[in-house]
């Protein structure tokens, strides 16, 4: 769930930057909840990492055991456009 909140002509946002051969860096404010929408508690952090290699002991948070194991040059790009249905 990302939340703008807008202050003058400033906008904080969530952010989310996808690292190289690791985890999704998720900064800012926001929350995490689970498929029942019960809400993680990140014991105050502004930032945490999501496993995205599957190897984490801690999902949905990253543990660093993707490190030589998970390949991912994180380069942006454009994706398709949307489908209208």
């Amino acid at each position: 769930m990302a939340t703008f909140i807008i202050i003058g002509l400033i906008m904080a946002a969530t952010k989310i930057t996808v690292l190289s051969n690791g985890s999704l860096k998720v900064e800012g404010d926001f929350e995490i909840v689970d498929k029942e929408g019960n809400t993680y508690d990140l014991g105050g952090r502004e930032i945490v990492s999501i496993c995205r290699c599957g190897l984490s002991k801690n999902k949905p948070f990253c543990d660093a055991s993707h490190k030589g194991h998970f390949e991912h040059e994180a380069i942006a790009f454009a994706l398709p456009p949307k489908i209208k249905q």
